[in-house]
């Protein structure tokens, strides 16, 4: 991507990564990410301001993203017998910030969020706040933001990425 990208790029982009997870595609989900990337769930959603001095329900560079994944596809991960599934429906994302003199772009995305396994279903809402970049002319993910509408419930163990 040499030129500035679009507000339909930016749209596309979001709504392309939520295929990849619902598609299981983790690996290609994974190279999404800047070298920086992280995939935070802050455990008091939109309030919390600070990852580094609170407590979070994820909080994943690229290094835990992989370790993640890697487990999720070993077979003798226990947690995956039967394997989970899930679903993303997203309201169209909004392109909230452009920064194009350091070409970082935030957008906003309104999300349901249900994961299947077994006979054992989770739901969750929230909104996703995406931070990206260009990285090597490319759009990247610099920040994954996960606000949960109730992040201070009790989760039943949660396997995939909200």
């Amino acid at each position: 991507m040499t030129c500035q990208p679009t507000d339909a790029d930016l749209v596309n982009f979001v709504l392309q990564e939520a295929r990849l997870l619902a598609e299981q595609q983790y690996d290609a989900w994974l190279a999404l990410f800047a070298q920086q990337g992280r995939y935070w769930v802050p455990l008091a959603g939109a309030a919390q301001v600070d990852g580094a001095r609170a407590a979070s329900i994820a909080d994943e560079d690229r290094l835990l993203l992989s370790l993640r994944i890697d487990r999720l596809k070993n077979p003798r991960a226990f947690s995956q017998h039967p394997r989970s599934q899930a679903q993303h429906v997203l309201q169209t994302p909004q392109v909230c910030e452009r920064d194009e003199l350091h070409q970082h772009y935030t957008l906003y995305t309104p999300f349901l969020y249900t994961e299947a396994r077994g006979e054992t279903q989770v739901q969750a809402s929230g909104h996703w706040m995406h931070r990206l970049c260009i990285e090597e002319g490319q759009l990247r993910i610099l920040l994954k933001r996960v606000n949960l509408l109730n992040p201070g419930m009790a989760w039943p163990a949660i396997q995939l990425f909200p």
